[in-house]
């Protein structure tokens, strides 16, 4: 009787590669403001095939963690959890310290205006989960208050005053979808208005205010930044290109820093008055100096009308 041959092998590099290809170990935690969009979040991730959980009770955490871990099949998770785990809330972020010797995790954090929050639940006509005894004014405060010291854990906060359900999941898959974003650095250059409030989830916020402005300039009035002539009347001025030469040094300072920490997603914004004309110009400026020193770059302007 002839033996049988063992099944071939793949080459060693063969394994290791496939084996690098599969997505790392993490976890997810997705918390944040009600209202806020939690829920369409949750599905963005589950289509970018992680395993989703809705409100895990907080005491569950630490197995669940644990089985993740363990899993060969699921290899990636995320889970809800917000103020419908009641009082024991405020235990996550002791909680997380332990989780987090388990395997990589993330906090996501979302948020949005309060004026935007009480439009969608007069939208929607859904209760807040706090409950019906108080206006939704007035719960959202309350929940602001509960939900402080996880906000200050969180890894990523992301504001969804400006998003609809679509925008809030090409976001999310834009910011976690694509592996190679877990290990190279994507800065967004961002333009604001401050009349319409800073934007929520930028990291960094620089105030070009100072800077002489194109509205007061009639054939300028109803263009924007993104005009030629008044990206060239901006540039103009010599506070403009030197305050661009200091912001430049200092972002090719600290970008390898963030890199190093592996920090995956950052925000710098740039706000004038209206968020029209010099805050456009300086956020596609940046773009492109960010840009040519080899750096991912995006450019949003947030309060351009659309």
């Amino acid at each position: 009787m002839t033996p049988r041959k063992p099944a071939a092998q793949p080459p060693a590099a063969a394994r290791t590669a496939r084996r690098s290809n599969r997505p790392k170990k993490e976890l997810v935690i997705v918390t944040g403001i009600s209202g806020s969009g939690k829920a369409s979040a949750l599905r963005a991730f589950e289509d970018l095939g992680y395993h989703a959980v809705d409100n895990l009770p907080l005491e569950l955490l630490p197995g669940f963690a644990a089985l993740v871990e363990k899993s060969a099949e699921v290899r990636q998770a995320a889970i809800v959890v917000d103020v419908r785990e009641g009082s024991t809330l405020d235990r996550l972020p002791e909680i997380l310290i332990g989780v987090r010797k388990l395997l990589p995790t993330r906090v996501v954090f979302l948020d949005a205006q309060d004026q935007v929050l009480v439009r969608r639940y007069s939208e929607t006509r859904r209760p807040h989960p706090l409950g019906r005894s108080e206006t939704v004014s007035r719960s959202i405060v309350e929940e602001r208050q509960m939900l402080d010291a996880i906000r200050n854990v969180a890894d990523t906060l992301i504001d969804t005053s400006t998003f609809n359900v679509h925008q809030l999941r090409a976001h999310i898959v834009e910011r976690f979808g694509h592996e190679k974003l877990k290990t190279q650095l994507l800065v967004c250059c961002l333009s604001f208005g401050f009349k319409n409030g800073v934007p929520l989830d930028a990291d960094m916020v620089f105030d070009v205010r100072f800077l002489p402005n194109p509205h007061f300039v009639a054939k300028f009035r109803k263009l924007t930044g993104l005009d030629p002539a008044v990206a060239a009347f901006v540039r103009k001025f010599a506070q403009t290109r030197e305050f661009l030469d200091k912001v430049t040094d200092l972002m090719l300072y600290l970008l390898p820093h963030y890199v190093e920490e592996g920090k995956s997603y950052l925000t710098v914004a740039f706000g004038c008055t209206g968020g029209q004309h010099r805050s456009v110009m300086m956020a596609e400026e940046m773009n492109k100096r960010l840009k040519k020193a080899g750096y991912q770059v995006k450019t949003v302007h947030r309060d351009i009308p659309r």
